[in-house]
């Protein structure tokens, strides 16, 4: 077995351990649990804690932890040992079914929206047996779900689970319908590609923005950035290197099917890419992913940057979510398939995600809002704020022929018909990429390129997962009454396109023109985080969740609570270090930096009357100018971050951070990133563009 093969999830209480050491009847019983989601009996969970325990202690744990995702999109955990007294002063490792399926952590100091208040501060943690244990810096790690007294959802993955149970229900109903009655499961599986930028420490630690938000608030481009293309898949530096390599290890002990690394498009970015695996798993995984990252990079020396826009003027970082649907049998629903039979099945799942992406459109982009992804999407590298969706020339051509009941085989000119013998198979991967889109048809999976680097997946995924399961559950509806299936599948799927072509784009997402041409089709353009959170509790999006068990009108108003106040809070203070930026440290350089140039032209001209002073005169009355412009802007933003606190509405103040607080920015960086085009290098006090892009050699 080669080395790979031997680190592989060596620090992961898999299906193989637990069944090397449990007990026959609970690693049956166990299994059963899991794949039927059934709740696991406590005899069962005890004997699991105790295996589980003695083998975390093996590999060198002490403690142990509930490890979970609330609200504010990174993990949290609280440490407790092993260790329990016993007679004599003496101690032994204990570890019990009690501890393993429930914990009980602070629940009121997490993001609740209003569900916790700070003297209800009961929550608690629940196992969540689908996704393995690990060990992480000696700690046995076990992923749970998080929720309030009352049992309100508090965090990213309680709705995820959720919204699997939906779309297997909805799913087995419709493959029913095609005589597959051996699928007892079908899952959503994922691949998030995670895109993140490194920098040498040295100057990170230089920059107070970089510190405080994670993204360059002030800075003039650098001389030379992406221009060349010259970084894309280009060599990947040695520093660069030996952090991927122990980076994939780290992964690797924890099962994460880390695969693919390159050099992205912006000096100084790079991707990873994982295996795929099953929703909640990925989710875990990508998580762990992007601590690892942030970690790891310290130790060579660097710092991982997962922020969406960290430099302005160079691409920003996505996560593309390259999502699909499979049966436990290993058929991926979205696979076209090489038989009629299967082609036909293949476009009531592709319609179904259609439709699903028409109708909640909006849903798609709350999914992936943030102050930061607001910055990146529509940019040069980011598909639009606009959802559409890409499925390529053959897809289109046979939809169109559904349509029409036109041929679609230009030698048989044939009907188009849905009758399992009658369509004809068709190859997939026929067609271009397209990059500008949203949502893209790949061959076998739907690649959801709106996600930001910073974000976690399980929000966009709990969308996917519920709106697909409610056009399922439609689809299902109707073809069960139905009298003549082949006849009613061909006039729903065709009913569908006609209804929901709208959706699909295969042009270029960047062209102003397309933009227009949305707006004919009625198709939304959020623009910002603000714009896209005002359709979250429209009815016919909380009807939604509601109907298929994924969020309670609580917890969606609580979420929208929450996303709105994250944005607030950030905008507000990238503000608040603006200011202490350019009132500490630029003003002041700038101020002094005039000085000197006022000194020099009246040494100059002491020495010299006839001395040609021009430059020295043009760069002081430009600077001079700029400092005045930059000083009133800074007053404004000082001002209007006052007026901010007066606003008590979250939404309204989420409105004002969008409109005014923005404009405040975005008024006082032209004047700074012009004067640090000017000013002399050693006078800035800050590292520029180009010391932060080219840092890591």
């Amino acid at each position: 077995m080669s080395e790979v093969a031997e680190l592989f999830s060596s620090m992961v209480f898999d299906d193989a351990t637990m069944e090397a050491r449990l007990p026959k009847d609970t690693y049956r019983a166990l299994k059963k649990s899991t794949e039927e989601g059934t709740p696991i009996d406590l005899s069962v969970a005890t004997t699991v804690a105790n295996a589980m325990k003695d083998w975390a202690v093996e590999k060198g744990a002490t403690h142990y932890t509930h490890w979970f995702q609330p609200m504010t999109g990174v993990t949290a955990e609280k440490h407790d040992s092993f260790i329990s007294p016993k007679a004599g002063g003496k101690v032994i490792m204990e570890f019990s079914g009690k501890e393993l399926i429930q914990g009980e952590p602070d629940a009121s100091s997490f993001p609740s929206g209003g569900l916790r208040a700070t003297f209800e501060a009961r929550g608690y943690t629940a196992w969540d047996a689908t996704s393995y244990a690990f060990i992480k810096d000696g700690v046995l790690c076990i992923p749970t779900v998080f929720c309030s007294y009352g049992g309100e959802a508090l965090d990213q993955k309680t709705a995820l689970l959720r919204s699997m149970e939906a779309i297997n229900r909805e799913a087995l109903r419709v493959l029913k319908l095609f005589g597959n009655d051996d699928v007892k499961a079908v899952r959503t599986t994922v691949g998030p590609e995670q895109e993140y930028f490194l920098v040498d420490k040295s100057v990170y630690d230089r920059r107070k923005d970089l510190i405080y938000t994670g993204r360059t608030l002030f800075g003039a481009r650098a001389p030379k950035g992406q221009e060349l293309d010259d970084h894309y898949f280009g060599a990947i530096k040695p520093r660069v290197a030996a952090f991927m390599k122990e980076l994939n290890n780290e992964l690797w002990k924890l099962g994460v099917l880390a695969k693919t690394e390159h050099n992205e498009v912006a000096p100084a970015q790079h991707e990873l890419a994982p295996i795929f695996t099953t929703t909640n798993i990925s989710a875990d995984h990508n998580q762990l992913t992007m601590e690892l990252m942030q970690k790891i990079a310290k130790k060579h020396g660097m710092v991982c940057l997962l922020h969406e826009k960290p430099f302005a003027g160079v691409n920003g970082s996505g996560k593309h979510n390259n999502w699909s649907i499979s049966t436990d049998t290993g058929v991926n629903l979205l696979d076209p398939g090489k038989t009629p039979y299967e082609n036909a099945q293949f476009l009531l799942f592709l319609c179904a995600v259609i439709k699903a992406v028409d109708e909640y459109q909006d849903l798609l982009r709350i999914s992936v809002a943030s102050a930061g992804n607001d910055h990146r999407l529509g940019a040069n590298e980011a598909p639009p704020a606009i959802v559409s969706m890409f499925i390529g020339s053959d897809l289109e051509e046979i939809l169109t022929a559904i349509e029409n009941d036109t041929g679609y085989d230009t030698k048989q000119k044939e009907v188009m018909r849905i009758g399992v013998h009658t369509l004809p198979k068709f190859s997939r991967d026929t067609t271009d990429r397209n990059r500008t889109s949203p949502f893209a048809f790949t061959g076998n999976k739907f690649e959801f390129r709106m996600l930001g680097s910073a974000a976690s997946i399980s929000c966009a995924n709990t969308v996917l997962n519920t709106t697909v399961a409610e056009e399922l559950k439609q689809f299902a509806d109707t073809l069960e009454g139905a009298k003549d299936f082949e006849k009613a599948l061909h006039d729903l799927i065709k009913k569908t396109i006609v209804e929901h072509k709208r959706i699909i784009f295969n042009g270029d997402g960047y062209d102003e023109a397309w933009v227009k041409e949305a707006e004919k089709r009625g198709l939304y353009n959020l623009k910002t985080t603000p714009d896209a959170l005002a359709h979250l509790l429209d009815k016919k999006n909380t009807d939604l969740f509601i109907s298929h068990g994924v969020y309670s009108m609580v917890e969606l108003e609580a979420r929208h609570e929450v996303l709105l106040e994250n944005y607030c809070k950030t905008i507000g203070i990238e503000a608040l270090t603006m200011i202490d930026m350019a009132r500490k440290d630029i003003l002041p350089a700038m101020s002094r930096y005039s000085g000197l140039l006022a000194d020099t032209i009246k040494q100059k001209r002491e020495a010299m009357p006839d001395v040609d002073t021009s430059y020295e005169n043009e760069t002081l009355k430009r600077i001079s100018s700029l400092l005045a412009t930059a000083y009133r802007a800074v007053r404004q933003l000082e001002e209007d971050t006052l007026t901010s606190k007066s606003i008590t509405d979250t939404a309204e103040l989420a409105d004002y951070y969008k409109s005014t607080i923005r404009e405040d920015m975005t008024a006082l960086r032209i004047p700074v990133d012009e004067m640090e085009m000017i000013a002399s290098a050693k006078d800035w006090p800050y590292p520029s563009y180009g010391e932060m892009l080219f840092s890591v050699r």
